[in-house]
């Protein structure tokens, strides 16, 4: 892939999500991007991460799949089975396509 097409790829993959495609947290919180999401699985509560992480579902994986688009990213997140470990899998993803970007 050619650096300029790299970078294109990692600012669409940080960009806001179209509005209609926002995710939902069941606090309260509305995530639009990348950076949101990692800052909010650091520091939701663990009740709510479960909500939304757990045997049955991963809305989170859903979203970063069907939204971002960031198969790269769904990978981590798969093999992530704490809230910790999933902020990390984002954070470290974000750290990636930024440096990318530069």
């Amino acid at each position: 892939m050619a650096v300029e097409t790299m970078k294109q790829e990692a600012q669409r993959l940080l960009s806001d999500v179209p509005a209609e495609n926002v995710f939902w947290v069941n606090d309260g919180c509305i995530l639009h991007n990348m950076k949101e999401l990692a800052d909010e699985i650091k520091n939701m509560s663990d009740d709510a991460f479960f909500y939304h992480a757990n045997g049955e579902k991963n809305d989170f994986i859903t979203w970063v799949r069907d939204v971002i688009k960031d198969e790269t990213l769904v990978r981590e997140l798969r093999k992530s089975s704490t809230k910790t470990q999933s902020a990390k899998a984002v954070a470290n993803r974000i750290n990636i396509l930024s440096k990318r970007m530069s």
